[in-house]
């Protein structure tokens, strides 16, 4: 399956720093481009959250952005349902 394949070579662990100034590790998923902006689809790596997180991509200059987390659930349900029909061959999802 090409998806799969895809999801496979792009898998990889991003860390990132809270607003609180902890590092946390996400598997990063996917990036979904929606209305302009760019949207990182990630999940905790800690194993023990299945819970999916959406960062939008702000872009500071040409190598570095910052992760933005959103907070309008019109675009989270839109950007999040681009990932599941991207996906929906290849994993499984829980609504």
């Amino acid at each position: 399956m090409e998806n799969e394949e895809i999801l496979q070579e792009e898998s990889s662990i991003m860390t990132l720093t809270d607003e609180n100034g902890v590092d946390v590790d996400f598997e990063y998923l996917d990036c979904i481009d929606y209305e302009g902006k760019e949207y990182l689809v990630l999940m905790p790596a800690d194993e023990l959250s299945t819970e999916i997180v959406i960062l939008e991509v702000e872009p500071v200059d040409e190598e570095n952005e910052n992760y933005l987390s959103v907070q309008d659930e019109n675009v989270l349900n839109a950007v999040y349902g681009i990932f599941k029909e991207k996906y929906k061959d290849v994993l499984t999802f829980e609504d």
